[in-house]
């Protein structure tokens, strides 16, 4: 969901921040007061095309930016962590500026972006209907993707381009084993020598660090030997050992405690200090007697020390790695026996491709059973909307060649008039019926489509009466599940609006500028009644508004 627009210097707009609501929004205002200017500035934001002539006159740079609500856990979310853009958890600010020269910059929570990183996530948080300039609904790969969320083929559409990726992948392989095959086999016998060689050293997980640590006990095994017997006489054996002190200062405070009890705990501190260096005397005998001088033990593992050093050095890697390194030679050993047998990779491909083809069916089975329900479901939701007898259809062509995307591509078609013929949606001419048009489809599809935030504009040019109010409140039910963003001139569209802002144009000292500000209640009324009655408001016109709003 859009939550706050700023904009800066922007064509005839000095400032403007907008905290949007969720719902149905609707932009009021007269004819040529710089409504659609915000639609403008939101596609801009979201990856359209920059102009010199965005920038307000006498600025030196337009400034824009938005702030998105971002669901956890979101596909958006994953790309942006994939790119290095992550912002504040559950938000995502885009940030946009054009300077005189016409050149822009992008920023994706504060980082530098490409502009093809901007429209890649714009497509996924806004949808603008009525200019043919990133219109979701127009672009085959969204036309598709719809069709299979409304078909709950999303799975299956998946399915089937994992298969044309594995079929498409021992397809390069049967090309690399039957025109390489002497280089294949010339490579496999060296892989084969180096897995020889490996196996044979057969290096073991954590090795290494065993060998080391055996290493360092053996080497100082005299060390350690004569430490641990200078411990013992200290403690126990030698002229003055501790333990035997200890014992001799704990009975002399016995003798001494008779006089004064309060030198017991300090008895009893010495007697267990006692306990303890003759239990460390009795530990350090015993690992003492456990320990032996072996020079054969320490030869044998430097020995392997050595060899794992080699073996490191030739293969390039460090000794702690080469238990990593045979497993890779062997998964490459096994694809390059596969390769060098084009007869297997024949099979497999064929295998292959025999998954590919009945995914395929499959998909096409639900697709033509989602293309016929969703065609009547968005032609009926037409009807209403000032597009009687107009036709919506979805349309599956044949693919000569199975592709990622299955054995058809999808097209949607509309005829907005029962005179007319069915074309693909981009061709539609009038910004208002295509508007019109992806509203009934919307409304059909809310429940699958990912974009949050639904921007119309010109979609009540060429209607009004009934109509209107048709529009209006499809509008403001489409809203119930998506924030709904609307330019309109028709009062009974506004009015079914659940915020409005009203965009004014004035000349101060001979420039103008844009205001936009949000309406109150008493407010709307005013509004709708300039809306319904022009220049010149009366009572009659306020009361009319007042019941269009539902007082």
């Amino acid at each position: 969901m859009l939550r706050t627009l700023t904009i800066r210097d922007f064509v005839i707009v000095k400032r403007v921040d907008l905290e949007l609501a969720p719902g149905f929004n609707v932009l009021t205002g007269e004819t040529g007061a710089g409504k659609s200017i915000l639609v403008d500035a939101i596609e801009l934001l979201v990856g359209g095309r920059a102009d010199a002539a965005f920038v307000r006159e006498g600025a030196a740079r337009a400034e824009l930016s938005a702030e998105f609500d971002l669901e956890a856990g979101s596909a958006l979310v994953a790309w942006l962590r994939e790119h290095g853009l992550e912002g504040d958890e559950g938000s995502i600010l885009l940030r946009r500026s054009v300077d005189r020269s016409g050149r822009s910059r992008a920023f994706i929570n504060g980082h530098a972006a490409t502009l093809a990183q901007l429209k890649e996530a714009g497509e996924s948080l806004v949808d603008i209907h009525g200019q043919h300039a990133h219109q979701t609904l127009l672009r085959a790969a969204s036309q598709r993707a719809l069709l299979d969320a409304f078909g709950e083929a999303e799975a299956l559409a998946e399915t089937c381009a994992a298969a044309y990726r594995d079929w498409r992948r021992l397809e390069a392989l049967l090309a690399e084993a039957e025109t390489q095959h002497a280089r294949l086999e010339q490579a496999r016998a060296l892989l084969e020598t180096q897995r020889a060689e490996l196996a044979q050293l057969a290096p073991r997980e954590g090795e290494w660090d065993s060998l080391a640590t055996e290493h360092g006990r053996l080497a100082n095994a005299a060390g350690l030997l004569q430490g641990a017997q200078a411990a013992v006489d200290a403690l126990s054996e030698a002229d003055g050992a501790l333990a035997p002190q200890l014992a001799a200062l704990a009975e002399r405070l016995r003798a001494l405690a008779a006089h004064d009890p309060s030198l017991e705990p300090m008895r009893e501190m010495l007697e267990a200090a006692q306990a303890q260096a003759g239990e460390a005397a009795r530990a350090l005998r015993k690992y003492a007697s456990r320990l032996e001088l072996d020079p054969a033990a320490l030869r044998e593992v430097e020995l392997r020390i050595e060899a794992l050093h080699a073996a490191g050095r030739k293969y390039r890697v460090a000794p702690a790695a080469l238990p990593a390194l045979a497993a890779t030679l062997e998964a490459h050993a096994a694809e390059l026996e596969r390769s060098a047998d084009p007869q297997v990779l024949r099979r497999e491909r064929e295998a292959a491709h025999g998954r590919l083809s009945d995914a395929a069916k499959q998909l096409s089975a639900k697709r033509k059973r989602a293309a016929q329900t969703l065609s009547e479901a968005v032609s009926e939701g037409m009807q209403g909307l000032a597009m009687a007898g107009g036709r919506f259809a979805v349309r599956l062509e044949p693919l000569e060649a199975l592709s990622a995307t299955g054995a058809e591509a999808v097209a949607f078609e509309v005829a907005a008039h029962p005179s007319l013929p069915l074309r693909p949606l981009a061709r539609v001419a009038s910004g208002g019926e295509l508007s019109r048009i992806s509203l009934a489809i919307q409304l059909v599809v809310r429940r699958y489509s990912p974009v949050e935030t639904l921007v119309f504009d010109e979609i009540d040019s060429g209607i009004g009466g009934g109509v209107a109010d048709t529009v209006g409140r499809s509008l403001q039910r489409l809203g119930a599940g998506r924030q709904v963003l609307c330019v309109t001139h028709l009062p009974q569209v506004a009015a079914q609006g659940d915020a409005q802002w009203s965009v004014r144009k004035t000349e101060r000292r001979g420039a103008v500028q844009v205001d936009v500000e949000p309406l109150d209640r008493a407010a709307r009324v005013e509004e709708l009644a300039r809306m319904l009655g022009g220049a010149k408001i009366t009572a009659t016109t306020r009361k009319h508004a007042a019941e269009l709003l539902g007082s």
